[in-house]
């Protein structure tokens, strides 16, 4: 049975006057990779962040809609950013490791959450860089600065630092737009095995890629979602023209 992890019904978004997401209404199912696709500046970045609430630290931003998760609106009064943020893991376009060792950047969030004993913690770290496909490469440089990793191990770091904390949703802004082949091949690599536990929705400019990995699509246009389907209804039967010129390359 599908079970639908995150649903947003009329989610409506300002910037000051700007109206940058109109009215999005959409499902999105439980351990299924979902794209957001379309031209910048079209609101899927801006959409990806309402999912934890990463626009509240913006100025004069208003959100008017429901975004709800397991059937709860995250928008509510009473619910605790830090613990969403918890559930909700983020991985941006650019790695963002800390200035610390490898494990240290692993292990910050389990720390954060009250983990101490340095067992536990060793196991957490090891754990979380298996399912980030990153430990045969840190294993033995677990005490070298993450800084010092190349691009593709750094964005796989941060993954396992965002996987430490067992989110259920994994946000994904352009993750391999700044990587190499090899390094893109192995991030796609990883969303197949990921979505095995996990709700990932990415945010990707590539239409190879969104073909590639992921099962479901929306086309973000001006703020609005065109069309919202599975990925190959998508790629070779759209529905609507504008969504047609995006993927051919016709504009964007």
């Amino acid at each position: 049975m599908k079970f639908e992890k995150i649903h947003t019904e009329n989610l409506n978004l300002y910037y000051g006057d700007n109206h940058a997401l109109k009215n999005i209404s959409i499902n999105i199912e439980e351990n299924k990779v979902t794209s957001l696709i379309g031209p910048s500046g079209c609101g899927k970045s801006t959409f990806l962040r309402t999912l934890n609430r990463l626009n509240d630290t913006i100025d004069d931003v208003k959100i008017e809609g429901d975004v709800k998760i397991d059937g709860i609106n995250i928008y509510d009064r009473n619910v605790d950013v830090v613990s969403l943020r918890k559930r909700v893991g983020m991985i941006f376009q650019k790695s963002n490791p800390f200035p610390k060792s490898v494990f240290e950047n692993v292990a910050y969030g389990p720390r954060i959450n009250g983990i101490n004993k340095k067992k536990q913690l060793e196991e957490i770290v090891e754990i979380s860089c298996k399912r980030a496909a990153i430990w045969d490469e840190v294993k033995d440089r677990m005490n070298d600065s993450a800084i010092g990793l190349s691009g593709g191990q750094q964005q796989r770091v941060c993954i396992a630092r965002a996987l430490a904390v067992e989110p259920e949703i994994l946000l994904m802004d352009e993750p391999a737009s700044a990587l190499d082949p090899i390094s893109t091949a192995k991030i796609e690599e990883l969303m197949f095995e990921l979505k095995k536990n996990l709700t990932i929705v990415i945010v990707t400019h590539n239409m190879q890629q969104a073909a590639r990995v992921s099962d479901k699509c929306a086309f973000f246009l001006l703020g609005e979602i065109i069309e919202y389907s599975t990925t190959s209804l998508m790629f070779t039967k759209p529905e609507h023209e504008k969504t047609q010129n995006y993927i051919s390359g016709r504009f964007g």
